[in-house]
C-alpha cells in the first residue's frame, strides 16, 4: 500500500475508513454526548464549556430534545454520525438512544462511529446490539508500547465477534513515536483495521497545559504542535497491511468544518441569503424599533416582495436581501448593515458592515 497524499498535509497509507470519508465530505454529524470523562490528558482539546460537564450538542447545537439531534442531521444533510466526548462510554445509554434515534430515522445505513478510552465488554455489547458500525478506541498514551496486555485486547477482539468495525484513534505525541510504532505494529498483528493519528494541536482549553509540557506549534498561523508532521512521515513511510491515516488540524477546521458548514448553508439559506463560497450566509440587517411596521412599508412602498425579508424576533432585527438593502438603506433613517454569518446554530458573526 503506498502513501496517499490529501488536503491539507494529511496522508494515508490503505484504505480510509467510511467514518473518515464521510467526516471529509462534511457529511458526519458530530455528537458531543457528555463531556464526562475519568481521563485527564494534558492534550484534551475539549473546550471549558464542556469539559467534565454533562452537556450535549449536536454540532455547534446544544441538545435539549430529540429533534434537536434529527434537526441538526437534517441541516447538514448527514450520512452518518460520529460520537465524542468526554467519554460516550461514560453516558451509555444515553449514547444507545441516539445510535438508536438516528437508525431508525434515517436507516441502517446510516453509518456511525465513535471514540472511547473504555474497553468495559458489558458496554461495548450494549453498543452492538443499538447498531453501532465503527468504534475507534483511544488507547491511553502510558499503553502504547504494551497495548498486547491490555484490555483493550479482549475489547477490541468482542467489538469485531459483534461486527463491529475496530481501529484506533491516537494523538501523534512527537516525542512518543517509537511508542506510537508498537501500538501500531500491535493492531496490525491484532487484526485491527486502521490506525488514526491526529496531529497533537494546541486549543484555548489546553493551551497552558500543553506549553508546560514543552510543545511548540509549528508557526504562528497553525495550532499544529511542531514535530507531529515529521514523525507521521517517518511513520508512514514504514509498509504496512493496516491502514495508518495522519489527519491534521488544517484538514479538519479547512476541509471536514468548512465542508460541513457549506452543506449546512445550502439547506437552511432564506431567499435573501447570499451562499458564500466559506460556506457563510451574508444578508442585510436592519434594527430598532416598529421593524414589522417598516416590513410593511417596505412592500407596500417601496415594493419589495415579501419573500426577500422576514423579522427575526429572537434577535430584534428585519433580514432582507443585501442586495436590496443596500439601495434603500440611505434613504431608511434606521441602522442598517450587510452581516455575514455563520449558518450553524450558533450563527456566529464574522463581518458586520454599516450601511446608514
Amino acid at each position: 500500500m503506498r502513501v496517499a497524499e490529501r488536503p491539507f498535509g494529511s496522508a494515508v497509507r490503505g484504505k480510509l475508513s467510511l467514518g473518515c470519508r464521510q467526516c471529509g465530505e462534511g457529511a458526519k454529524l458530530v455528537l458531543f454526548v457528555t463531556g464526562l470523562c475519568g481521563y485527564h490528558c494534558v492534550y484534551c482539546p475539549v473546550s471549558d464549556e464542556k469539559m467534565y460537564k454533562d452537556v450535549v450538542y449536536a454540532d455547534e447545537k446544544r441538545v435539549t430534545s430529540d429533534e434537536d439531534v434529527l434537526e441538526e442531521a437534517r441541516a447538514i444533510r448527514a450520512e452518518g454520525v460520529g460520537i465524542t466526548g468526554g467519554d460516550p462510554l461514560d453516558a451509555v445509554d444515553r449514547t444507545c438512544h441516539y445510535l438508536r434515534l438516528l437508525k431508525a430515522e434515517f436507516g441502517p445505513r446510516f453509518h456511525s462511529h465513535l471514540y472511547t478510552m473504555t474497553a468495559d465488554p458489558v458496554k461495548v455489547r450494549k453498543l452492538a446490539e443499538a447498531g453501532l458500525d465503527e468504534i475507534r478506541f483511544h488507547v491511553p498514551p502510558g499503553l502504547w508500547s504494551r497495548a498486547a496486555g491490555s484490555p483493550y485486547v479482549a475489547a477490541s477482539r468482542l467489538a469485531r465477534d459483534l461486527g463491529i468495525k475496530v481501529g484506533l484513534e491516537v494523538p501523534l505525541l512527537p516525542e512518543r513515536k517509537e511508542d506510537l510504532l508498537a501500538l501500531i505494529a500491535w493492531a496490525e498483528a491484532e487484526g485491527i483495521a486502521f490506525v488514526n493519528l491526529n496531529e497533537l494541536e494546541f486549543s484555548d482549553s489546553n493551551y497552558a497545559r500543553m506549553a508546560r509540557q514543552g510543545y511548540e506549534t509549528k508557526h504562528e498561523l497553525s495550532y499544529g504542535v511542531k514535530g507531529s508532521d515529521a514523525a507521521a512521515v517517518d511513520i508512514l513511510a514504514q509498509p504496512r497491511k493496516i491502514t495508518v491515516h495522519y489527519c491534521t488540524s488544517g484538514f479538519k477546521d479547512g476541509r471536514q468544518l468548512r465542508t460541513r458548514i457549506r452543506r449546512r448553508a445550502e439547506t437552511v439559506a432564506r431567499p435573501w441569503d447570499v451562499v458564500t463560497e466559506d460556506g457563510t450566509l451574508v444578508k442585510g440587517v436592519v434594527e430598532g424599533e416598529g421593524l414589522a411596521e417598516l416590513m410593511r412599508d417596505l412592500s407596500e412602498t417601496h415594493r419589495v416582495p415579501t419573500d426577500l425579508m422576514a423579522l427575526d424576533r429572537a434577535r430584534g432585527r428585519l433580514e432582507i436581501a443585501p442586495w436590496v438593502l443596500e439601495e434603500l438603506a440611505p434613504r431608511l433613517g434606521r441602522p442598517s448593515y450587510i452581516v455575514e454569518e455563520y449558518p450553524t446554530a450558533d450563527a456566529l458573526e464574522v463581518e458586520r458592515t454599516p450601511l446608514s
